[in-house]
């Protein structure tokens, strides 16, 4: 690894080598610490190269909307962050974004690994520079655990087994585990990518990779949560306002003890629980006979810069400063997740500003095994499809066997095309 001296020598010496300005704008969603501290970064940025950059922030809702609307009229930002499950929707051959690849002399793409470098490629272009990496991990009540006389469990059945112990001991309201809509559908993809050991999307043929035999076991697996009371069912999650968890006061009593979340909201679901719980960061459960662990791994963001800027090798300039900068990095810390640049992780981690626990989940995440991850999981069209008939099958409204062929169908008849 690069050490942060060497570094910090390249960008002065490339800062001294500029002799030109340029008039930029750069575009994210976010919440105000993110604002703050992105604002305060490109001031530092544009004054180390003599460049100005304008920023154009909003929250999430809403940012999609807008991103589509200035792409189509070319008045996207030269910078912009976008979501990664964006890229086939806005390059699906790699021609939606400037191909960052042509200014590796300006950014140093050294500080990120293959893997990252890939995720925010498309035909061997590189649309974007991952930001942060995050990815689904199992966290645990330890406290209330410990309370039923429980192991945490480290694999599935050892969970299904914790279910009535912990009723028996601390009462029939208490759960495990929980899972409705967004969690419940991971849930199902996890344990069918174990057992098939392929991803939902088949990344060439962009149609589902599963038999509806194999999705359909996954869909019988959530039902057995459902019904040896592992979690609650998604209808009586419904009934009680699908509140989110870090809203959910049986969340903060411990009554509810596990979940399989971003580790990017360890702070988010861990900060409304009452005194004397811990929540813990543990490996991917697993199922016998697993081919892979299945990890649910992608770039939470990618820093990409516009096909239309007049400036683009400015814009790399200012993208390279605010991931690898020392200065910047300080500057912007953990707002957008544990980042990927291995010297902004160096960084944060010796400035004290990402907590150990955070680092632990992240690690977890970074070292499971996987198959890749297609972003079209994330495609409105597929998490529609999907949704919708999941939900019809949690209700009893349809068979295992008939959900599971309408989700496929009904995602490739959405993918057609793409």
């Amino acid at each position: 690894m690069r050490t942060l001296i060497a570094t910090a020598a390249l960008l002065a010496a490339t800062s001294l080598s500029t002799a030109y300005a340029s008039d930029l704008r750069m575009s994210w969603w976010g919440s105000d610490d993110r604002h703050l501290a992105t604002q305060e970064a490109l001031k530092l940025c544009g004054g180390k190269f003599g460049h100005t950059i304008a920023p154009e922030f909003t929250g999430w809702t809403g940012h999609q909307e807008k991103v589509t609307t200035q792409l189509a009229g070319k008045t996207e930002a030269d910078i912009m962050q976008i979501n990664w499950p964006w890229l086939p929707i806005f390059s699906k051959s790699g021609d939606g974004f400037a191909d960052l690849n042509q200014y590796k002399d300006v950014i140093d793409l050294g500080q990120w690994s293959e893997n990252d470098l890939n995720s925010g490629s498309v035909d061997g272009k590189l649309n974007g520079l991952p930001v942060s990496t995050t990815g689904r991990v199992f966290m645990f009540n330890k406290t209330t655990y410990e309370k039923a006389g429980l192991a945490i469990p480290s694999t599935w059945d050892e969970l299904i087994a914790a279910a009535p112990v912990m009723k028996e001991k601390l009462g029939q309201d208490y759960y495990p585990f929980e899972g409705a809509a967004l969690d419940a559908r991971l849930v199902v993809i996890l344990r069918t990518t174990q057992k098939t050991g392929k991803d939902l999307i088949d990344p060439t043929t962009h149609k589902v990779a599963w038999t509806p035999e194999e999705l359909a076991e996954g869909l019988e697996f959530y039902q057995t949560l459902v019904d040896k009371g592992v979690i609650e069912s998604w209808k009586t999650v419904a009934a009680g306002g699908n509140a989110p968890l870090h809203e959910n006061p049986e969340w903060a009593k411990g009554k509810v003890a596990g979940t399989y979340q971003w580790d990017s909201t360890y702070g988010k679901i861990s900060g409304p629980m009452e005194d004397g719980q811990v929540l813990v960061p543990v490996k991917l459960l697993t199922v016998e006979g697993a081919t892979t662990e299945g990890v649910y791994r992608k770039p939470s963001m990618l820093f990409a810069i516009s096909k239309n800027s007049k400036d683009p090798k400015a814009a790399a300039q200012v993208i390279n400063c605010m991931l690898n900068d020392p200065e910047a990095i300080k500057i912007l810390g953990a707002t957008r997740g544990i980042p990927s640049s291995k010297i902004a992780l160096e960084v944060l981690g010796k400035e004290g500003k990402i907590k150990p626990v955070q680092i632990e989940a992240n690690k977890i995440v970074l070292e499971a095994s996987g198959v890749g991850v297609s972003p079209l999981n994330e495609h409105p069209r597929v998490t529609d499809v999907f949704d919708s008939t999941f939900e019809a099958f949690a209700y009893g409204q349809a068979s295992a066997a008939d959900a599971a062929q309408e989700i496929i169908d009904g995602i490739n008849d959405a993918l057609t095309g793409i």
